[in-house]
């Protein structure tokens, strides 16, 4: 009976593996270096399992940046809506929240998890947990090592779906990239994606203000522009709309060597306003006083204010509304890798062909965000994951069908 290796237990791992069970004649088994499956994905449901988007595809297709080319057929065949039914599939019902991310209605990943495990044992996938991946043997056999040693096993096919860099503690360190680029195959840097930034505050600013979110607030960086929240943390910036801006945010660093996050501070009120507003005199108000009374301006944001502004910027009502409607932040790196949400960067879709398998090396696919694709956070990285994870179990599946007699 042919063999189908995948190695990896998270979402497109898992998603590959039922795209093989389905199929009789084909044996099926994961291997994971942790002790348990799904240990990321686990996580990222902590706070609220986000599923997918309910936002019409073509704006969903647009959220993948530079590589939306190459994710539009995967969510062509199996999009949001299709997510959605498979998880109904799974007796998991959803519910669409006021920002228009889907979750199940229990909120948690958990019995999302335990459903699907139990359906895929049921179709007879086997799981081979506390393996880690150590490339091939001369002969062409999967190394793992394992706690009674390095085992061989032998494939038919292997689908790669081990994740990014980032959470190595769950399982994504990135270990898998010299075992690819050694043989040729190419592989992106792999870089932060969904992360936050240092910023160098001052002694003051970092013990009065750190651990205190920033709202509301309009952050812009080149063409992207977002409205939300952010934390202020001891090393810097982290939180949800920091996020949404990191990839251009990231480039410009990474680019210039510098980059320059701008924040409207008061997104409610026209800068015509706020000159009019900061235009009363202040009498014997301090300048903590007037921000408040007058621009509703207070705590971190005046804090802010101060930190970035010239004393002289901060007394006349011209320049001080300008400052509250577009104030310049500088980034001076991104936080490690390790610390990110998710990873920009893998192995390139040039080397691959439709079906994700690597041209360089037939029988070998690759699937989720080990690939060189990056989104925002609010369900489009697991989405593109089971997708991807989807294609390469079909692929993967075809491949042996068509090249053995």
């Amino acid at each position: 009976m042919p063999r189908i290796a995948i190695i990896g237990g998270g979402p497109a791992g898992l998603m590959a593996a039922e795209q093989i069970a389905a199929v009789d004649g084909l044996e099926v088994a994961v291997f994971d270096a942790m002790l348990s499956l799904g240990r990321k994905f686990l996580m990222a449901g902590r706070g609220g399992m986000n599923i997918t988007h309910s936002e019409p595809l073509p704006a969903f297709v647009g959220r993948y940046g530079t590589r939306q080319a190459q994710i539009a057929p995967l969510l062509d065949a199996f999009g949001p809506d299709a997510v959605r039914s498979w998880i109904h599939g799974l007796g998991i019902d959803t519910f669409v929240g006021t920002s228009g991310r889907v979750f199940p209605t229990e909120m948690k990943a958990a019995p999302l998890l335990r459903a699907w495990l139990h359906r895929l044992r049921d179709s007879g996938v086997h799981f081979h947990v506390r393996h880690r991946w150590l490339g091939w043997t001369a002969a062409g056999a999967l190394r793992f090592a394992t706690p009674d040693g390095e085992s061989c096993v032998h494939a038919d096919a292997v689908i790669l779906a081990l994740g990014g860099g980032s959470w190595r503690k769950l399982g994504s360190d990135g270990a898998w990239v010299p075992l690819l680029s050694e043989r040729g195959v190419p592989v992106a840097p792999l870089r932060p994606a969904n992360c936050g930034f240092d910023v160098a505050w001052s002694a003051y600013f970092r013990e009065r203000f750190a651990g205190q979110p920033v709202k509301p607030v309009v952050a812009s960086i080149g063409q992207s522009r977002q409205q939300g929240e952010f934390n202020i943390t001891a090393d810097g910036i982290e939180g949800g709309l920091v996020y949404a801006v990191s990839a251009p945010l990231r480039d410009a660093l990474e680019r210039d060597g510098k980059a320059v996050l701008t924040l409207d501070l008061a997104p409610g009120r026209s800068l015509d306003r706020l000159v009019a507003d900061l235009s009363y005199p202040r009498g014997r108000d301090s300048l903590s006083n007037h921000l408040r009374r007058r621009a509703g301006i207070e705590g971190v944001k005046a804090g802010l204010l101060r930190e970035f502004c010239p004393p002289e910027q901060l007394t006349a009502a011209v320049p001080l509304a300008a400052a509250i409607k577009a104030l310049p932040l500088p980034v001076q790196a991104t936080r490690p890798l390790d610390e990110a949400i998710s990873t920009a960067g893998g192995v390139v879709f040039e080397a691959l062909d439709e079906q994700l398998m690597l041209r360089r090396m037939p029988g070998i696919f690759c699937a989720g965000e080990m690939l060189d694709w990056e989104a925002p956070t609010g369900g489009y990285l697991l989405t593109a994951c089971l997708a991807s994870g989807r294609a390469a179990g079909q692929g993967a599946r075809r491949w042996l069908t068509e090249s053995r007699p």
